[in-house]
């Protein structure tokens, strides 16, 4: 394996551990649940993904390519929006005080 490589492999190691570690640590520092629940879908999803493609080129410069690790990165981006969404939706039918404020109206054309 090339020296590139490696170091590129690292660096989406580094990389994808960082995120992880904001993401957790947001998790449990902010106090508000829509704020808490920016954690683990933006940075934390980031941070995995970060990880998983380490390994996906890892295992691609070992010659061993595999597709697990692309069918988790898949499912982890397309499943972590969704359900953060509907988290959502079910906090604000829980508490419609949450709901923030309806823009002003204009008046007439503009």
């Amino acid at each position: 394996m090339s020296a590139v490589t490696e170091y590129l492999v690292c660096a989406l190691l580094l990389l994808g551990g960082g995120f992880a570690l904001v993401g957790s640590w947001g998790m449990a520092k902010l106090d508000d649940f829509y704020k808490r629940l920016h954690g683990p879908t933006k940075a934390s999803t980031l941070g995995v993904g970060g990880v998983l493609l380490a390994a996906m080129l890892w295992q691609l410069a070992m010659g061993q390519p595999s597709l697990r690790e692309l069918l988790i990165t898949l499912f982890l981006f397309m499943t972590a929006p969704v359900s953060a969404h509907l988290m959502a939706k079910a906090a604000l039918a829980l508490d419609p005080s949450q709901r923030p404020a309806l823009p002003p109206a204009k008046d007439g054309p503009g």
